[in-house]
């Protein structure tokens, strides 16, 4: 059984000055997309699907994103492919943008224009090769880092979903996974977790490998400093990063160094909480998850109604 959360009314003024800021949010990346368009064409992910509940929740993604790239960075090959060929550090806030609509377009887009964006990602990720700083050759469309890249996202945004919004059940975690299944393998990562288990089997393979950097704090020290949410919301950055340092497994955080000053305190926890509830509420008109429902003819209110499945 799954249900939703209701929507939180909002005056007129403040939802359309929250609107604007999330839509500005992912709107400034330089990709126009519409996610109210082609009518009536379906996702990769179906709209009674976890994902698009999940998703939604724009204060847990940006906790998962972070943990995501933790993950990723823990793995050497991906750190240095990441570090070496990408804009992350010159141009921080695009490349981030970029990411959180490319998960929105994954989600919530148009099947057309979700197979259209991967597969540009993917030619791009074709040209990424080098050897790490240990002297390891890697390409970016590697299956194994594809496999670990897909991983750690699923984990990311599922957990911050689960720790600071509200518990999901076995089946839904489950759900999350297999609901990713058409775009991992769009992506190349065939061998992607398709369940709870298969994720808990890669974490130990991948534990040998896994290991920590200078790279993962100067990624952290951006991501404190870089005006990455919309005004209002830009005293909870530095929670929201920790938050992220949280939901890791205690034995990668212990592995990558991140010590007791990345953690929350009580009253830090329930602010993220109240934030992260808040935001699983939070209706606001031009958001993908809005748009992508008027595109399949369903209210906007859809994702926030009461529901069983």
């Amino acid at each position: 059984m799954f249900h939703h959360s209701t929507a939180l009314p909002l005056p007129g003024l403040l939802h359309d000055r929250l609107d604007r800021a999330a839509t500005d949010l992912l709107g400034n990346s330089g990709l126009k997309i519409d996610f109210s368009r082609p009518t009536g064409e379906p996702a990769l992910v179906p709209a009674s699907s976890v994902s698009w509940v999940v998703f939604k929740n724009q204060i847990s993604m940006f906790i998962g994103g972070i943990a995501a790239v933790l993950l990723e960075f823990a793995e050497p090959k991906v750190r240095d492919g990441v570090w070496q060929h990408s804009t992350f550090r010159g141009d921080t806030l695009t490349r981030l943008q970029r990411t959180g609509l490319a998960a929105m377009v994954t989600v919530y887009g148009a099947r057309s224009q979700a197979e259209a964006m991967i597969a540009g990602v993917v030619r791009r990720h074709g040209k990424v090769e080098g050897r790490t700083s240990g002297g390891e050759a890697y390409n970016a469309n590697d299956q194994d880092l594809l496999d670990w890249v897909q991983a750690t996202a699923g984990f990311g945004f599922m957990e911050a979903y689960h720790r600071y919004v509200r518990p999901l059940a076995a089946e839904e975690r489950d759900a999350l996974f297999s609901e990713a299944q058409p775009a991992a393998k769009l992506y190349g990562a065939v061998g992607a977790p398709r369940s709870q288990v298969e994720l808990d089997h890669l974490f130990v393979a991948m534990g040998p490998r896994l290991e920590p950097s200078p790279i993962v704090g100067e990624f952290l020290s951006i991501m404190r400093d870089v005006p990455a949410l919309p005004g209002p919301a830009r005293p909870l950055q530095g929670l929201l990063i920790k938050a992220a340092v949280e939901i890791l497994p205690h034995w990668i955080r212990h592995r990558l160094e991140l010590g007791p000053e990345w953690s929350l305190n009580r009253l830090e926890r329930a602010t993220v909480t109240v934030a992260a509830r808040s935001a699983d509420r939070l209706l606001l008109r031009s958001s993908p998850p809005v748009q992508a429902c008027r595109r399949l003819g369903l209210p906007d209110d859809y994702l926030y109604r009461p529901m069983k499945r």
